[in-house]
C-alpha cells in the first residue's frame, strides 16, 4: 500500500527514499533558487518559481518549514533534488483520493472543450464527460468554459492519472433532497417560489425545488399572449401559485396570474354601453377583429359592425393586426367575458336620413354596379345602392334578362319609388320616368274599334297583333275565326296584316283582346258599342267630379280670403 502525504511527511527526514515527501527548513532565498535542509548530508535547491504565486511572488523566507519531494538522494554536484510543485501534486491527489472514498464533491474550474466533453482543473486535470454536465443536456458546452463549479468523482485512478468527474451525479442528488422536503409542504393554494426552467409553446416548467411545475400558458396572464418567452427566460426567478397538485403522480399545475387581480371584475362598470373606446388590434377571425382595451380584456368588432353601407367580407379589408381603432361598446357579458364592440357607431347611420336625401318621387343618377335576373343595382354614393326591379324597367317592353339593356359603369337615370330603413332598402324605377302608355290605352283603343296590324307572333292558345311599338293585342284561336281552328298557325301567319274587334281593354293587366270572328256578328259588334259608351260615360263622370270638387275647394280658398 502507498504512503499517504501525511504519513510520508510526518516521517522522519533521515529517510531518503526517492518520490518521498519530507520536511526541511528553507535556509536561503534567491532569486533562482531556495534552498532547503533536509537532514541530509548535503542541502536541497528548489528553483524559486515553485515557490511563486501567479504575480511571481516568493512565498517563503529563511526558517519556514516546507514540505518537499525528494526527486534524487544525489546528483552529480552531490546535492539532494527536490520539488515543492511534485509534493503538492501529490498532497492533491490524497486529498482528491479521501474525497472520491467519502463520496464528497470537489470543487474545480472548467478550462476548455475537448472530445467528448470539458477539461476541468482541480488541482490536476480531470474529465467531465458532456453527458454529466448538467440534469438536462446542455446545447452549448463553450458556456461552461470557464465556470467555477462543484463535482463528483465517479473515477478515480491515481496511477494512470484518470479521474472522471460528474456534476449530474451531484445535481441530482442534491435535488432530490429538495424534493423531499418541498413534497412535504406543497399544497394547492400555496404561492411559491421557483426558477424557469425550461420554456415551450405551450407554457414553461418552473423548478419549484427538487420538482418541477407546470405554468400553463392559459394560466401567465389575463391578457392574450403569443408566446411564453414573450414573458419568461430561462433562469429567471419567478413567483406562482399552486392550482393543482397530485402527490401520487408529483404533477404540479401553476398558476400567475391568478395572483394578479381579475379584469373581468366589474368590467361592466369600467365600459358601459355606449362608452366609446380605443384599443390595438390584437387578432383577427373571418368573423371579425379583436380589440384590447386593457391586458386581459378584449372586444370584438363583428364584420356586420364594422360599415353601415359596405359588405364587408372579411375584417382584414378594413384593419391590420397592430391597429388603433376606435369603437363604442354595445354590450358586456361579465359571465362570458365577452365585450361586444361596433365600429360603424362612431358615425351617423346614413340610412336614417336618406328619406331627406331622396325623397320619394326625386330622379337620382347613379352607375350600374350589378346586374341580376331580377333587376339592375344603382349606385347612387358610397354604399348606398338602389333597385330598379325588372318590373320597373319599362312599361311595355317585357324584359327577361336585364343584361340585354345594361352593362356595369353604365350611366343610368331612376325614380325613387320606395325607401326601407329598417331593411336597408332602396327601390328605384326606370319607367316611372314616362307617362304610361296604358293610362291612355282605353281612349285609343276603345271597345268595339275595328283596328288593322300586323301579326308578330303565333303562339298555341292564339296569335298576337303589333298595334303599336310595345303595344299588342291578343286574338285567341277562338276568335280567329267563325270556323272551328284547331291551331292558330292554320289560319294566320307571322308578318300578316289582320282587321279585329277590339273586345277588351285591361290598363292594369295591360292586355287587349281582338277578335275577328266578332267582326261579322252584328249583335256583339252592338253589345261591344254599348259597353266603350258606358265606360266613356263613367270615366266622364269620374273626370267631372274631380272637376266640380277642385273648382269647390278654389270657392272656399276665395271666401276666406
Amino acid at each position: 500500500m502507498s504512503e499517504s502525504f501525511a504519513e510520508l511527511f510526518g516521517k522522519s527526514a533521515t529517510s531518503f527514499k526517492e518520490g518521498g515527501v519530507v520536511k526541511g527548513t528553507v535556509l536561503a532565498v534567491d532569486d533562482d533558487h531556495v534552498t532547503i535542509d533536509v537532514g541530509f548530508k548535503s542541502e536541497g535547491l528548489v528553483a524559486a518559481w515553485e515557490f511563486m504565486d501567479d504575480d511571481g511572488t516568493l512565498l517563503v523566507k529563511p526558517g519556514d518549514t516546507v514540505g518537499v519531494l525528494v526527486e534524487e538522494s544525489e546528483d552529480q554536484s552531490g546535492r539532494v533534488v527536490l520539488s515543492k510543485e511534485k509534493a503538492d501534486r501529490l498532497l492533491v491527489w490524497d486529498e482528491l483520493g479521501a474525497a472520491f472514498n467519502a463520496g464528497e464533491p470537489v470543487e474545480g474550474t472548467v478550462v476548455s472543450r475537448v472530445k467528448g466533453g470539458m477539461a476541468v482543473d482541480i488541482g490536476v486535470k480531470a474529465f467531465l464527460p458532456g453527458s454529466q454536465v448538467d440534469l438536462r443536456p446542455v446545447r452549448n458546452l463553450e458556456n461552461v468554459v470557464g465556470q467555477k463549479l462543484r463535482f463528483k468523482i465517479i473515477k478515480f485512478n491515481q496511477r494512470r492519472s484518470n479521474i472522471v468527474l460528474s456534476r449530474r451525479a451531484l445535481l441530482e442528488t442534491e435535488r432530490q433532497k429538495l424534493r423531499t422536503e418541498t413534497l412535504k409542504t406543497l399544497a394547492p393554494g400555496q404561492i411559491v417560489d421557483g426558477v424557469i426552467k425550461n420554456v415551450t409553446d405551450y407554457g414553461a416548467f418552473i423548478d419549484l425545488g427538487g420538482i418541477d411545475g407546470l405554468l400553463h400558458v392559459t394560466d401567465m396572464s389575463w391578457g392574450r399572449i403569443n408566446h411564453p418567452n414573450e414573458l419568461f427566460q430561462v433562469g429567471e426567478e419567478i413567483k406562482v401559485k399552486v392550482l393543482k397538485f397530485d402527490p401520487e403522480s408529483e404533477r404540479v399545475s401553476l398558476g400567475l396570474k391568478q395572483i394578479q387581480p381579475d379584469p373581468w371584475v366589474e368590467a361592466g362598470i369600467r365600459y358601459p354601453i355606449g362608452k366609446r373606446i380605443s384599443g390595438k388590434v390584437v387578432s383577427l377571425a373571418e368573423y371579425g377583429a379583436f380589440i384590447e382595451l386593457e391586458p386581459g380584456i378584449e372586444g370584438l368588432i363583428h364584420v356586420s359592425e364594422m360599415s353601415w353601407t359596405k359588405r364587408i367580407k372579411h375584417p382584414s379589408k378594413v384593419l391590420s393586426v397592430d391597429d388603433v381603432a376606435e369603437a363604442v361598446v354595445l354590450d358586456v357579458d361579465d359571465g362570458a367575458r365577452k365585450i361586444s364592440l361596433g365600429m360603424k357607431q362612431i358615425e351617423p347611420n346614413p340610412w336614417t336620413v336618406i328619406e331627406e336625401t331622396y325623397p320619394v318621387g326625386i330622379k337620382v343618377k347613379g352607375q350600374v354596379r350589378n346586374i341580376t335576373n331580377f333587376g339592375v343595382f344603382l349606385g347612387l354614393e358610397e354604399g348606398i345602392d338602389g333597385l330598379v326591379h325588372v318590373s320597373d324597367i319599362s312599361w311595355t317592353e317585357q324584359i327577361k334578362d336585364p343584361r340585354e339593356k345594361f352593362k356595369k359603369g353604365d350611366e343610368v337615370e331612376a325614380v325613387v319609388l320606395k325607401i326601407d330603413k329598417e331593411n336597408e332598402k332602396f327601390s328605384l324605377g326606370i319607367k316611372q320616368l314616362t307617362e304610361n302608355p296604358w293610362d291612355a290605352i282605353q281612349n285609343k283603343y276603345p271597345v268595339g274599334e275595328e283596328i288593322t296590324g300586323e301579326i308578330s307572333s303565333v303562339a298555341d292558345f292564339g296569335a298576337f297583333v303589333k298595334l303599336e311599338d310595345g303595344i299588342e293585342g291578343l286574338i285567341y284561336s277562338s276568335e280567329l275565326s267563325t270556323d272551328r281552328v284547331d291551331a292558330p298557325s292554320d289560319v294566320v301567319k307571322e308578318g300578316q296584316e289582320v282587321t279585329a274587334l277590339v273586345t277588351k281593354v285591361d290598363a292594369t293587366e295591360q292586355k287587349i283582346s281582338l277578335s275577328i270572328r266578332a267582326l261579322d256578328d252584328k249583335e256583339q259588334r252592338a253589345a261591344l258599342k254599348k259597353l266603350a259608351a258606358q265606360q266613356s260615360m263613367s270615366q266622364k263622370s269620374t273626370l267631372g267630379d274631380l272637376l266640380s270638387q277642385k273648382l269647390a275647394e278654389k270657392a272656399e280658398e276665395g271666401d276666406e280670403e
